[in-house]
């Protein structure tokens, strides 16, 4: 080896080395400060790109999982609003059945009037009222509610409105129904049973929509889960085996640093030659 004091080739060599180890440790340290090894696209580009995309899925499920529980609302709204207005019908048909009996008396059928019209009076506030978010699936106002089924907004799921207003097609009874007379009470007692029987039907649709909304919403949070796992499995830093990569790089750092010194001071020993 020749000596020089203008190239000094063991300090490069020694620069050399040193530096690759600060990269790496640089590297160690941003992966345990951010608990990421891919923590941004200068890491590794191509994992970084399908970890950006799977995000977009997430945060598309996010979106899907938030309509389909808006949806179910709406659904269990409706839902509550039928069940009472099936017990109200039930009401109606016992004060039909009462008013029927010919051996009453005047004031007796005109109680029975009066709670019938209150009950049918009820029915209409219930229909009314049940809105949730601006959408009301039993006065017609709506058709149907819709959700979305994937993340991208391409497929959506569906339920059927059920109208379930006086005088429709499910609740047949006129809202200017009445039982004054022994008459016109026995006609009505086949009409409300009808309109209870339609009601019921209708329940029973709203139930299989709220179903399918559930089963939707739990299928969407998995697949959200899962994506979530996957990206992190892609991107995650293992943090034990940073930790060990950061002792070694550590170590190496300062032998490095020690072996640079000393390749430093090899130009030193040329002084010797000219004492």
């Amino acid at each position: 080896m020749s000596f020089s004091v203008n190239t000094n080739v063991g300090a490069m060599t020694a620069l050399q080395y040193l530096n690759q180890t600060q990269g790496q440790l640089a590297t160690t340290q941003s992966a345990i400060n951010s608990g990421l090894k891919v923590a941004d696209a200068r890491d590794n580009g191509a994992i970084f790109a399908i970890a950006q995309n799977q995000r977009a899925s997430v945060a598309g499920y996010t979106s899907v999982i938030n309509s389909i529980n808006n949806g179910t609302s709406s659904i269990d709204v409706a839902l509550s609003a039928g069940q009472s207005i099936s017990d109200l019908l039930i009401q109606l048909k016992t004060a039909a059945l009462s008013a029927s009996d010919a051996s009453l008396d005047t004031a007796s059928r005109q109680a029975l009037n009066a709670n019938f019209s209150a009950l049918l009076g009820q029915i209409t506030t219930i229909v009314k009222n049940a809105t949730f978010n601006g959408s009301n699936l039993v006065n017609g106002s709506t058709n149907q509610i819709t959700a979305l089924a994937s993340s991208d907004g391409s497929r959506r799921i569906t339920t059927q409105a059920q109208n379930m207003s006086l005088s429709g097609s499910i609740v047949t009874i006129k809202s200017t129904a009445t039982i004054s007379t022994q008459t016109k009470a026995s006609a009505l007692v086949s009409t409300i049973q009808t309109s209870l029987t339609n009601v019921n039907a209708a329940l029973a649709k709203l139930s299989a929509g709220a179903a399918k909304f559930s089963i939707q919403g739990t299928f969407a949070q998995k697949l959200s889960d899962t994506l979530t796992q996957g990206i992190g499995n892609l991107v995650d830093a293992n943090m034990a085996q940073e930790s060990a990569q950061l002792q070694s790089l550590q170590v190496k750092q300062q032998l490095g640093i020690q072996a640079l010194s000393i390749a430093n001071q090899a130009p030193q020993t040329i002084l010797s030659l000219f004492r």
